[in-house]
């Protein structure tokens, strides 16, 4: 367990991931998912992120039917964190106005089940609204009851700053995996300065540092790498490539090359839980061993050197694929 920076709370260090059981990772078993939810409260996960976007409240639904019993007899040991401000596909992609903010929260609260959210996090930063708008109006969920903390996800050091100004973000949800470094020039050192607490979501690369993944790899027109140059091609040949490298450095270890990623991502300064998805129990089994890999200076410097001229990865985004 860790302190989730500022926020005070106390939580695993592996989350449950749910983004890949909205739909945008293509269709899924929902009987095997719910079990790989529980399976993850049983192994000691106290941590949960969903998404009023992922499927539209269809992840966040499920996630509230696979915890009910547990929510109904001791609601205060699992941690339910999710997000809201973004209608992928529609007029406005990014809405975190007091109005769109104040409704997601309460069509979370009925998805879920629950009578308030752990932690609510402002899904991507919008420039039509003011942060004084978006902070407040969190502040006020916060003091009626609906929210214990407020958050963002995909903010950078000037829009965490702004935020700031208004009430503190608790915590910072950003992309990093080996294939995605940049928050580690900003925001990082801002979040570290000001004791936010960092979930990082991706941290096996959206597949990629699984060691599943093939040059022959095709996806489903729904799951949205389909659409991503880094899934493609020869980015895709060259970071495959790397992997093969990072598998056999992680065998030499005893551990799996998704192990490895999700270890080098805890192990770096600053982050304090690594937000991870499964789809079967096996999966969330495997990814909870990472926990406790210990990775040396040594290795953590090896592991970035295989990596160094790694094709830099984008994710998906309200717009689409950035």
């Amino acid at each position: 367990m860790t302190t989730l920076g500022r926020s005070g709370l106390q939580v695993s260090r592996i989350a449950f991931g749910t983004w890949q059981l909205g739909g945008d990772w293509g269709s899924f078993d929902e009987e095997t998912a719910t079990r790989a939810i529980r399976q993850a409260r049983e192994l000691g996960v106290n941590l949960f992120d969903t998404a009023q976007a992922y499927g539209f409240g269809r992840s966040e639904a499920l996630l509230g039917r696979a915890l009910r019993e547990e929510l109904k007899r001791d609601r205060e040991s699992v941690l339910i964190a999710t997000k809201g401000g973004v209608t992928p596909g529609g007029d406005r992609p990014r809405d975190t106005g007091r109005v769109f903010l104040r409704q997601g929260v309460e069509d979370s609260l009925r998805h879920l089940g629950v009578e308030y959210i752990d932690l609510y996090q402002v899904h991507w930063p919008d420039a039509d609204t003011p942060a004084e708008e978006t902070a407040s109006a969190l502040q006020e969920l916060v003091d009626e009851g609906k929210i214990r903390h407020a958050g963002v996800s995909n903010y950078d050091t000037g829009q965490l700053t702004a935020f700031d100004a208004v009430r503190p973000a608790e915590t910072l949800q950003p992309p990093y995996h080996l294939f995605r470094r940049r928050i580690e020039a900003d925001p990082m050192p801002y979040c570290q300065a000001h004791d936010i607490g960092v979930l990082v979501y991706s941290p096996m690369g959206s597949g990629l540092l699984t060691g599943a993944l093939t040059p022959d790899s095709v996806f489903a027109p729904d799951d949205w790498r389909s659409r991503s140059a880094a899934f493609t091609g020869e980015n895709l040949r060259h970071n495959l490539r790397i992997v093969d490298r990072l598998k056999t450095f992680a065998a030499e270890r005893g551990v799996t090359v998704g192990q490895l990623a999700i270890a080098w991502t805890l192990a770096k300064p600053g982050v304090h839980v690594a937000i991870v998805g499964a789809r079967s129990p096996q999966h969330i089994e495997d990814s909870l061993a990472a926990a406790d890999v210990e990775l040396t200076e040594g290795d953590v410097a090896e592991i970035e050197r295989i990596t160094a001229d790694a094709v830099q990865v984008a994710g998906a985004a309200p717009e689409g694929v950035e």
